[in-house]
């Protein structure tokens, strides 16, 4: 639930590797005689790259005759849906100039889609149906109308809503006609998460967070004349269970619990007898557990060191699916047609953004359906991530995903940034991130940080950082600069730091309460005034406020620890430039933060640079947008880092609105 709450869309770092050496990343490898010479690219051609999704709802993402694919891609600069032919042509379905607008899910008997759009990134999500002639209508009309799909029921005659138009602090569940679109309230929720309705229609699980650490799972039988919750994880102390939906026949419900170990396992649930039995665990997290329409295939993620792994098991001869064709890499986004003759999903590897690819379950050979990188630029120039660790101040190993250019070494050491992930309790991982690789491609090594209280390691690890944040886990980070200080490729008198959102709030944090460790800061929507951060939360995190204040402290009785931890307020130590960057939309981390530490830094004195998109929200969906930021960091960091002269001067200080 963490993560959720102040992470960033565009700092997630995802994709697969296993631990390393920290002293020897494989890419500083001296390239063969007759290798291309090495080409630094711009942030256009980093983002000439086009993002695909295949349809939120993996059960529908085929077409009812399972020979097209429902996909969201942002080729245009603006996220639409399209179909998808097997062979990657494309025929666009909406053409939003202005609002990303995401395909949701097929019809199960015809041409038409649901697609999901907010305005301007203010995450106040409504449903739209898109007819065969291309007309959208708006199922879920109203100003602070909050709405997200749930599912279809088995006979596709009936599909589920959750809004939160009768109490903006809650979501109901809501039946829709697939002829008509009338609703009809089958549940009225009492401030609980929803978790999943069973493909029967007959049950709904939902999850209270007790606290950070703590949540129980309900299951309610809709098909009662009084729908009453029964809950099914009575325990002692501290558990955390999480839903990943039902079976395919709607008997059991598939749960996640770390009642058994530092990590979460997947359990299932008897909505009949109430037997409950494990179903998948590992030396991991386990994230996620699906199925093929049928049951016969399962698929099982879990997050390895960093790295999302997939297995799809086939139940009737309890072997894994071998597929062929498939890069190494995350596999994410799994979706069979309706017979299962075809599985759809997506890659995503260090080097290259998501592909779609499609498999012929008969064979197991998989074809790619896109090409996601820019034809400009040669992969051999990008970089692949190692898994590092680290010592802190008190010998604790922190994990990394450390990228290092290629033109790094002893002679030509480069200057350097330690990462910070957003949330409190997200987690940097290996995968494709433009941002980082246009960073590294133009001559900086990136060591993105799991400081501690990140998810993926325990959940010990997890929750070091509660109520301690900006504490402990800003020494991680610090200890990271130390870290890069002892590698001999890495300029050690010229390292920054940039964070996203919670990641932004540190780096701030770092700029104020160790104000000579980093040379420059970017503060990508950062917290800097928690009192305000916690007292202005969006109204439906209210089923999440009583775990992020157990998380964070509540702001009624722990204002002034708030304050304390807070860089707005002690703004006069910052010393080191900053660039701020910042959506005015964000409903999560308000501009007022960013303008707020702006003007106090920069009346120290300090140069400010400051970048306001007012067309976006808590991380930039826009192609143009995301250009210019990209360009902001590298220019600042050239300006700061690469410019600093000896002694630490910073050659050409300014200031930028």
């Amino acid at each position: 639930m963490r993560n959720l709450l102040f992470s960033s869309a565009i700092l997630l770092v995802t994709g697969c590797a296993s631990a390393l050496s920290p002293q020897a990343p494989a890419e500083q490898a001296t390239p063969p005689a007759d290798a291309a010479p090495f080409k630094t690219y711009s942030a256009q051609q980093f983002y000439d790259t086009v993002n695909y999704s295949l349809a939120s709802d993996q059960g529908r993402c085929f077409a009812p005759d399972g020979e097209t694919l429902l996909v969201s891609s942002d080729e245009t600069g603006i996220i639409n849906a399209y179909e998808m032919n097997l062979d990657g042509t494309k025929t666009a379905l909406t053409a939003s100039a202005i609002d990303s607008t995401y395909a949701e899910t097929f019809f199960p008997s015809d041409d038409r889609i649901l697609v999901e759009a907010d305005k301007g990134g203010n995450e106040i999500n409504h449903l739209y149906v898109r007819a065969s002639d291309g007309t959208l209508t708006d199922l879920t009309p109203g100003e602070k109308t909050r709405a997200y799909f749930l599912g279809w029921d088995q006979s596709g005659e009936t599909f589920y809503v959750a809004t939160n138009a009768r109490d903006e602090q809650t979501d109901d569940v809501y039946a829709y006609s697939a002829a008509d679109y009338s609703s009809r309230l089958i549940y009225q929720n009492d401030g609980k998460e929803i978790g999943a309705i069973s493909p029967d229609g007959k049950h709904l699980a939902l999850v209270e967070n007790v606290s950070s650490a703590d949540a129980n799972v309900y299951l309610i039988d809709l098909s009662a004349a009084a729908p009453v919750q029964t809950l099914i994880t009575p325990h002692a102390g501290n558990i955390a269970y999480t839903t990943y939906g039902f079976t395919p026949d709607g008997q059991k419900l598939v749960y996640g619990t770390n009642e058994h170990g530092e990590f979460t396992e997947a359990w299932t649930h008897d909505v009949t007898t109430g037997a409950k039995a494990e179903l998948a665990s590992a030396d991991w997290d386990v994230l996620d557990v699906s199925f093929s329409p049928s049951g016969r295939y399962r698929v099982t993620t879990v997050n390895a060191d960093g790295l999302w792994e997939v297995t799809f098991l086939d139940t009737t001869t309890g072997k894994p699916l071998a597929l062929t064709g498939v890069p190494d890499g995350e596999v994410t986004q799994v979706c069979f047609n309706a017979d299962e003759t075809r599985v759809a999903f997506g890659v995503n590897t260090d080097t290259s953004p998501r592909n779609i690819y499609a498999a012929d379950l008969s064979t197991g050979a998989a074809t790619r359906l896109t090409s996601a990188l820019s034809s400009e630029i040669d992969e051999a120039n990008l970089v692949t991530a190692s898994i590092v660790r680290y010592p802190s101040f008190d010998g604790l190993e922190i994990p990394a995903i450390f990228y290092v250019p290629k033109t790094a070494s002893a002679e030509t050491p480069a200057p350097a940034v330690v990462w910070v992930h957003g949330g409190p309790g997200g987690q940097s991982q290996k995968g494709y991130a433009a941002e980082i690789q246009f960073l590294v491609n133009n001559g900086y090594a990136v060591l993105a940080a799991n400081n501690r209280g990140s998810s993926g390691y325990g959940k010990t690890f997890f929750h070091m950082d509660d109520k301690r944040h900006g504490q402990e886990d800003l020494q991680d980070i610090v200890w990271g600069r130390a870290y890069l200080e002892s590698l001999d490729y890495i300029d050690g008198e010229r390292i920054g730091i940039v964070g996203g959102s919670y990641g932004g709030f540190i780096t701030a944090a770092a700029l104020a309460f160790e104000p000579e460790v980093f040379d420059a800061g970017i503060n990508i929507f950062g917290v800097t005034n928690w009192v305000r951060t916690l007292e202005s939360i969006p109204a439906w995190w209210g089923s999440f406020r009583v775990a992020l204040y157990d998380e964070m402290g509540d702001p009624a009785t722990d204002a002034e620890r708030h304050r304390a931890i807070s860089p707005l307020f002690h703004a006069s130590n910052i010393v080191r430039p900053m660039l701020v960057v910042q959506g005015s939309n964000d409903p999560r981390v308000l501009q007022v933060e960013s303008d707020e530490i702006v003007a106090a830094v920069r009346a120290n004195g300090v140069p400010v640079e400051y970048v306001v998109f007012p067309d976006e929200g808590h991380g930039f969906r826009k192609k143009a947008n995301r250009i210019t930021a990209a360009e902001a960091y590298l220019s600042f960091l050239d300006r700061y880092l690469k410019g600093k002269a000896a002694g630490g001067t910073a050659v050409g200080a300014g200031s930028l609105n």
